[in-house]
């Protein structure tokens, strides 16, 4: 443990020190980008800015969920001293808002007409008071499977489509010798699971009261129970190594043959993609079944923190300008593996998986079913969502039954809310 703070202050130290770096012209970026897929994507928008004469300080912090991140955006505001923008998502977005932290983008976005392209699921958390504080970069959604298709095509397995299907998929590649189901051990990864999970047994209503809403009712219920008994299930089809993995390593496992399925959110697909994979031919992607027809979601945001000087804030309004062009929500999201965060941006240069996100997305927009990802930050503030993350892990690791997951939920959510 001391180890590990030693690393951890000598990396918020070397963060610090790193704005002493950057002229008014340039933008410093905070983000948890570092992913062979992730830093593809980023590209995009650092070479936009670069045909602007905008420098580019970069500030990488790994952890896929953004927890490391936070840590050391806070290290930042509090010695006063915070960077230009800041990958941000969910509850985090306003917290900061509170604060008075954030710079006001309502002129860049009047002149680019944010209003009327983003959709309110998103500028719920783009926007605080009336004003925009924040650009977003894409739209994620969470209750994905990917899967390899050679071994689902070696071993006569059709892409399921119920939850007893999938069952029977992760039984037979155990059978074979072949890891089921890879995942990390992180608690954003089994929370992220849980996102889909919940969808499949218990629908977006249900969805909604419990992890939303939090209905003490629904999060004490029969249905949560069972959705933790499906989590078990889960956990009986997971390689013993899994404690700790990144989330790109267990995407490494399908993409090299290694293990059949993954659930992940739809940002795994920039790793496929990143390592030559072919939507269709080499993978799959499909909603964790009985999810078809919800999506739950996370949006990408970059939040602006006050900055002083003419030109810094020109610099940070081009930045906003720029993410939110349509040309690169195409451009970016294209190599991402997520949505544009705009309604009006054409499908043509995205793949199967992209075109079938984007169609989900405007179809559970318009139906209702499209909800916040609780594991992501886009249903609860912090307290609740990692209150939530301690007992969904704990069960996981075998430390609760389903029924005691259940009780310690209702009460680890009541202290929390």
């Amino acid at each position: 443990m001391r180890g590990y703070i030693g690393k951890h202050t000598a990396l918020v130290g070397a963060l610090l020190a790193t704005t002493s770096m950057a002229s008014a012209e340039d933008v410093e970026v905070l983000h948890w980008w570092t992913s062979g897929g992730e830093a593809a994507a980023l590209n995009v928008l650092k070479e936009d800015l670069q045909t602007q004469d905008i420098g580019w300080q970069d500030m990488p912090v790994a952890g896929g969920g953004g927890t490391e991140a936070m840590t050391v955006l806070r290290a930042r505001v509090t010695s006063g001293n915070p960077p230009t923008a800041v990958q941000m998502l969910g509850f985090d977005i306003l917290d900061w808002a509170e604060q008075d932290a954030l710079a006001n983008l309502n002129d860049v976005a009047a002149e680019e007409g944010w209003d009327a392209v983003v959709p309110d699921a998103l500028k719920a958390f783009s926007m605080h008071d009336g004003n925009w504080i924040a650009a977003p970069v894409n739209v994620h959604s969470t209750n994905w499977v990917w899967a390899n298709k050679s071994i689902l095509d070696d071993l006569g397995i059709a892409q399921p489509t119920t939850w007893d299907e999938f069952v029977a998929a992760l039984e037979a590649v155990k059978a074979s010798g072949k890891t089921a189901l890879a995942h990390g051990g992180q608690a954003w990864q089994d929370a992220t699971i849980l996102d889909g999970v919940i969808l499949s047994t218990g629908g977006v209503d249900f969805y909604k009261k419990a992890l939303i809403d939090l209905d003490a009712e629904a999060l004490g219920s029969d249905t949560m129970k069972e959705a933790f008994d499906r989590m078990a299930v889960l956990r009986s089809y997971v390689d013993d190594n899994f404690s700790g993995r990144d989330w790109n390593l267990a995407s490494a496992m399908v993409i090299n043959d290694e293990a059949a399925f993954q659930i992940m959110g739809d940002w795994a697909k920039g790793e496929f993609l990143n390592a030559g994979k072919v939507p269709g031919e080499d993978f799959l992607c499909f909603r964790v079944p009985g999810s078809e027809d919800a999506v739950s979601f996370n949006s990408d945001q970059f939040a602006m923190f006050g900055v002083s000087g003419d030109e810094a804030v020109q610099a940070q309004n081009a930045m906003a300008a720029a993410i939110m062009s349509p040309e690169f929500q195409s451009a970016f999201n294209v190599v991402k593996g997520s949505v544009p965060a705009r309604t009006d941006v054409p499908n043509d240069d995205f793949d199967d998986c992209g075109k079938k996100g984007m169609a989900e997305l405007s179809a559970a927009n318009d139906a209702g079913t499209l909800v916040g990802s609780m594991a992501h930050g886009h249903a609860n503030r912090a307290a609740v969502k990692n209150a939530i993350y301690d007992v969904v892990t704990a069960h996981f690791n075998g430390e609760y039954d389903s029924e005691t997951a259940v009780q310690e939920l209702v009460t680890a959510v009541e202290i929390n809310k």
